[in-house]
């Protein structure tokens, strides 16, 4: 077999390329910022200087740097692009724009999927990390009715706060796990009808087998994204995209 190299790279065999916020959180296993959370290799960009707090403001830095940092992932091979914050659906439209990969920044992205599954009067629960920031432009941005979302945040969660808003720089997962599981609880008990939950921060997939196994939850499924793209060119000689859990 011969082998073929790529002028400037010196690296090889990852697909997903994963742009992270600059925060100060310690990233566990199962976050989408711990390499041992996928069964296959990944590659990261830090966003230098793009903070939380910047990215939701819309700063002028914001765009610049994901659009050069995705093609620097590209470049280093590469073949699709995602995010570690879901609210970086802010800036989808304009980076696919400009990049010649799949892209796929939030998982909020999976929400008209998921609601094409329910009936018409059922809905999906939405646990984030910031409920204020969730509003309908946003999910307008991708087709989707409000009515038949619940929005529930974390932000009111003091130990969730202080780790991953605060950015305090430690993270107790028991206790995290114990304000999440709280958080599935309440959501759940507000409408009945709400029939899936999907986990809108990269700090939650962590603690999904928690929520799913609680006794109390009516909620069957917990679906989250943190990769999207991977294994189909093994098998053709076209890559395709295909859905997966992980």
């Amino acid at each position: 077999m011969k082998y073929q190299a790529n002028k400037g790279q010196v690296f090889y065999g990852h697909t997903i390329g994963i742009l992270m916020l600059d925060s100060f959180v310690p990233m566990i296993p199962g976050d989408v910022g711990n390499a041992t959370s996928y069964t296959y290799p990944v590659l990261y960009q830090t966003l230098k200087g793009i903070t939380t707090k910047k990215m939701v403001a819309r700063d002028s830095d914001v765009l610049p740097e994901i659009i050069s940092k995705s093609k620097e992932l590209i470049s280093d091979g590469a073949k699709a692009i995602t995010g570690d914050c879901g609210f970086l659906l802010m800036y989808q439209n304009e980076l696919r724009q400009a990049l010649n990969v799949p892209t796929f920044l939030s998982s909020l992205l999976q929400l008209p999927f998921m609601l094409h599954m329910l009936n018409q009067e059922e809905k999906v629960g939405i646990i984030t990390a910031d409920s204020t920031l969730l509003d309908t432009s946003l999910l307008h941005k991708i087709g989707i009715n409000p009515n038949r979302l619940l929005i529930t945040g974390l932000e009111t969660y003091h130990h969730f706060y202080h780790s991953c808003l605060g950015e305090s720089g430690t993270l107790d997962s028991t206790k995290v796990e114990q304000e999440v599981v709280q958080a599935a609880k309440h959501l759940v008990k507000q409408d009945d009808n709400v029939k899936a939950i999907l986990l809108e921060c990269s700090f939650l997939p962590p603690y999904v087998s928690i929520i799913i196994s609680s006794p109390r939850s009516t909620v069957k499924k917990v679906t989250f994204l943190t990769s999207f793209f991977i294994t189909s060119s093994k098998a053709l000689s076209i890559k395709l995209p295909i859905i997966i859990d992980n």
